[in-house]
C-alpha cells in the first residue's frame, strides 16, 4: 500500500516537474522586420489568405492554405532565431499561441455542439415555421427576422442566426427578389450588430473577453450602439419593402423530446462560463466544457429512455406499416453526432489564422502595427480603421493582431474596437461570415453588389453607433484599461 502510494507521489512530482520552467515568462520578440526571410513570411501569409479570399471560386476550403503557411511561417521564425542564437523564445511564443488557440477551440466546439443539438431536436425549424405560418405582412417579416436575428445572435453565434432568419424570408418572399434581398441585408447587419454587444455572439468578442479586456457585464454598455448600428439602416431600408400580405404557408414541426431541456442546458452552460472567469478567475472555457459534459449525459440517458420506450411497445402498438404510433416518444439522440457537425473547417481557420499572426508577432511586425496605428494615427482612428478593414478581411486576424498587439488605450476604445470589429463586416457581404453563408444560401438573389447597393445606408448606422457610444460612454474614455 505504501509502495503504491510512493509511487503514485513520484509520478505526480514528475508531471509538476515537466511543465516548462519559462511558462510563466514573458514574451520579448526581437526585430528581424528588416530581414528578407521575414519579408517572405509575410509573402507567405498574404497568399494563403488571398486563397481563403478566393476559397468560393477555387472551392478551397478555407482552412488548409493558412495552416500550410503557418508551419512555413514558424520555420522561418525559427531559423532566424537560431541564427542569432536564440532557441527559447520560438518555443516559448508557440506554446503561448497554442493555449490561446485551444481555449478558443474548445469553447467554440462546445457551443457549436449545444447550438446543431437544438437544430437536431427541431429548435430553430420550430421558430422558422411558427413565423412563416402566421399569415405576417412583408414589412412584419422584414422587421421581425431583422429583430429576432438581433435578440438570437447574442446568444447563438450570428451565422447560425442568420442562415435561420434568411430561411423565412425566403420561404415568404418567393419570387420577390427585391424583398428578399433587402430582408437579407437587413438580416446580416441585425445578426453582426446583436453579436457585437455579448461575448457570445462573435469570435472577436469571445477573444476580447477571454484575453480580458473587457468584462463580461461590461459588454452590454455596447447594446444601444449596436441597436443603433442596425435600425439606421433598417429604417432606411424599410420604405422600400412593397405593402401587402404573401400567401401564408402551413407548416407545422414538431419538436424532439428533450429539446427544452437542451435549451436549459445550454442556459446553464453560459452561466456556468461566465461564472467560472468572473468569481472563480478561471478561464470561461472550464464553464463550458463542463456544460458539454452535461449535455453528453442527458444524451445517454435520452438513449436509455428510448431503449425502454422500445421495450414498452408491444406489436399492437405499431401501425400498418409497422411504424410506431409514437415516433416522438422514441426519438434516440447522439451527441457525438452533434459533434461531428461542428464546423471544422472554421475551427482548423483559427489555428492557422492565430499561429499566422503569432509568427508574424514574434519576427516583430505587430509591434510596428501598433507604432503606426495606434501611436501615429490614434487610438480612436485605428479602431474606426479596424472595423472598415474588417469589411474586407475577416474580422478575426485583424481583432486577434490588435488583442496581440495589446495597445495602452482606454477602456472606452477597447469597447469601440470591439464594436468596431463586429460591425464594420456588414459593410460588405464578403466581410462577415453570416453575409458570406446567406450569399450561399441564396444564391442568385441576396449578391456582392445587391449588399454594396445599400453599402452607403449601412455605413451611417455605422458612423451612427460609434457616435452615440462616445455620446453614452464617454467617462469610460477617461478610465485606462
Amino acid at each position: 500500500m505504501n509502495i503504491t502510494r510512493d509511487r503514485l507521489l513520484t509520478f505526480l512530482s514528475l508531471c509538476l516537474c515537466s511543465v516548462p520552467a519559462f511558462a510563466g515568462e514573458a514574451l520579448q520578440p526581437r526585430d528581424f522586420t528588416s530581414h528578407w526571410a521575414s519579408w517572405v513570411a509575410v509573402g507567405i501569409f498574404v497568399f494563403a489568405y488571398l486563397l481563403v479570399i478566393l476559397e468560393e471560386n477555387l472551392h478551397l476550403r478555407k482552412s488548409k492554405p493558412v495552416i500550410v503557411a503557418a508551419g512555413f511561417i514558424w520555420l522561418i521564425v525559427a531559423l532566424l532565431y537560431g541564427a542569432a542564437g536564440d532557441t527559447h523564445t520560438p518555443e516559448l511564443a508557440v506554446r503561448h499561441n497554442l493555449l490561446e488557440f485551444a481555449e478558443l477551440f474548445l469553447f467554440l466546439l462546445a457551443a457549436m455542439t449545444y447550438i446543431n443539438t437544438m437544430e437536431e431536436r427541431g429548435v430553430f425549424d420550430a421558430l422558422r415555421a411558427w413565423l412563416v405560418s402566421r399569415g405576417f405582412s412583408r414589412k412584419a417579416i422584414f422587421w421581425l427576422t431583422g429583430l429576432l436575428a438581433f435578440c438570437i445572435s447574442p446568444v447563438a453565434d450570428n451565422l447560425t442566426t442568420a442562415l435561420l432568419m434568411a430561411t423565412v424570408v425566403m420561404a415568404v418572399g418567393g419570387t420577390d427578389h427585391r424583398f428578399v434581398t433587402v430582408s437579407c441585408i437587413n438580416i446580416v447587419v441585425a445578426a453582426n450588430a446583436g453579436g457585437a454587444f455579448s461575448p457570445f455572439g462573435d469570435i472577436t468578442t469571445l477573444m476580447v473577453w477571454q484575453k480580458g479586456m473587457v468584462r463580461f457585464e461590461e459588454f452590454f454598455v455596447l447594446f444601444i450602439p449596436s441597436l443603433v448600428n442596425w435600425l439606421v439602416p433598417a429604417i432606411i431600408m424599410s420604405f422600400t419593402i412593397a405593402s401587402g400580405q404573401p400567401r401564408s404557408l402551413d407548416e407545422a414541426v414538431e419538436l424532439k423530446s428533450g429539446a427544452f431541456v437542451v435549451i436549459g442546458l445550454f442556459l446553464l452552460t453560459i452561466v456556468m462560463a461566465v461564472s467560472s472567469h468572473n468569481f472563480l478567475h478561471l478561464p470561461p472555457v472550464l464553464g463550458m466544457m463542463t456544460g458539454l459534459g452535461f449535455l453528453k449525459l442527458y444524451s445517454y440517458y435520452l438513449k436509455q429512455r428510448v431503449a425502454q420506450d422500445m421495450d414498452e411497445f408491444a406489436p399492437s402498438a405499431l401501425t400498418t406499416e409497422g411504424v410506431p404510433e409514437s415516433p416522438r416518444k422514441l426519438t434516440a439522440f447522439n451527441v457525438f453526432r452533434s459533434l461531428e457537425r461542428a464546423e471544422w473547417d472554421t475551427l482548423m481557420f483559427f489555428y492557422g489564422i492565430i499561429l499566422c499572426v503569432g509568427g508574424l508577432g514574434t519576427l516583430g511586425y505587430l509591434a510596428i502595427g501598433s507604432q503606426l496605428m495606434y501611436t501615429d494615427l490614434g487610438p480612436t482612428l485605428a479602431n474606426i480603421l479596424v472595423g472598415v478593414v474588417s469589411a474586407i478581411v475577416d474580422n478575426i486576424p485583424v481583432m486577434f493582431a490588435v488583442l496581440a498587439m495589446e495597445p495602452e488605450m482606454s477602456h472606452g476604445q477597447w469597447l469601440l474596437v470591439t464594436l468596431t470589429a463586429g460591425v464594420g463586416g456588414s459593410l460588405l457581404s464578403i466581410g462577415s461570415a453570416a453575409g458570406v453563408a446567406v450569399m450561399g444560401q441564396a444564391r442568385g438573389i441576396y449578391t456582392f453588389f445587391g449588399h454594396l447597393k445599400w453599402s452607403w445606408a449601412i455605413a451611417l448606422g455605422y458612423a451612427a453607433a460609434i457616435w452615440v457610444h462616445f455620446l453614452i460612454n464617454g467617462d469610460l474614455f477617461h478610465v485606462m484599461k
